[in-house]
C-alpha cells in the first residue's frame, strides 16, 4: 500500500481488499462499507473483480486498447490550416473568429471536418513559443509596450 501513487482508485480499493482477507481482519462486507464510506454493493463488486480478474485489473482497471477516436488532424494538416490563420481573414471580416477559421479549414479541403474547438487546441498549441515556455502554455502575454521585451520569437 505504501507504494501506491496516482489515482484515488487503487488507494481506495487496496484497504477494502485488505480488510477482506479471509486470512487477515475478515471483516464483513457491512462493516468494510462502513469503515470506509461506501456501499456494501460497492465491497462486493471489488471482491467479485479481485476473483474474476486479479488483483492488477482490479486495482488500477483495464486500459483501453486503443484511443477512443483517431486523430483528426497531422502535422500536414495543421501547417496549412496555420498558415490561413496567419494571413489575412477574408472579406467582411475584421479578424478570424475560430468558427470562421473551422469553416475556412473545410472549404479549403484541408481536412474533412473539424469543430471550432479542434481548431482551438491548434491555437492554444502555437500561441507561445517563448524558450520557457512549453508548447500549448496558457501562460497570458504581457501588455503591449511589455510585449516585444518579453516575447523574443
Amino acid at each position: 500500500m505504501k507504494k501506491l501513487q496516482g489515482s484515488s482508485q487503487p488507494v481506495r480499493r487496496a484497504p477494502i481488499l485488505l480488510n477482506a482477507d479471509a486470512e487477515g481482519p475478515h471483516w464483513t462486507d457491512k462493516d468494510i462499507a462502513e469503515a470506509f464510506a461506501c456501499r456494501t454493493n460497492t465491497v462486493e463488486h471489488i471482491r467479485q473483480r479481485l476473483v474474476t480478474v486479479g488483483c492488477a485489473r482490479t486495482l488500477y482497471g483495464a486500459k483501453p486498447p486503443t484511443p477512443p477516436r483517431p486523430k483528426r488532424r497531422e502535422g500536414e494538416q495543421e501547417a496549412p490550416s496555420i498558415a490561413l490563420r496567419l494571413g489575412q481573414p477574408p472579406k467582411g471580416f475584421v479578424h478570424w473568429s475560430l468558427r470562421l477559421w473551422a469553416e475556412q479549414v473545410v472549404e479549403l479541403a484541408i481536412v474533412d471536418a473539424v469543430s471550432h474547438a479542434t481548431v482551438r487546441k491548434m491555437l492554444k498549441k502555437m500561441a507561445c513559443r517563448h524558450a520557457r515556455c512549453s508548447p500549448g502554455c496558457s501562460r497570458r502575454p504581457p501588455a503591449a509596450h511589455v510585449w516585444r521585451a518579453w516575447h523574443t520569437c
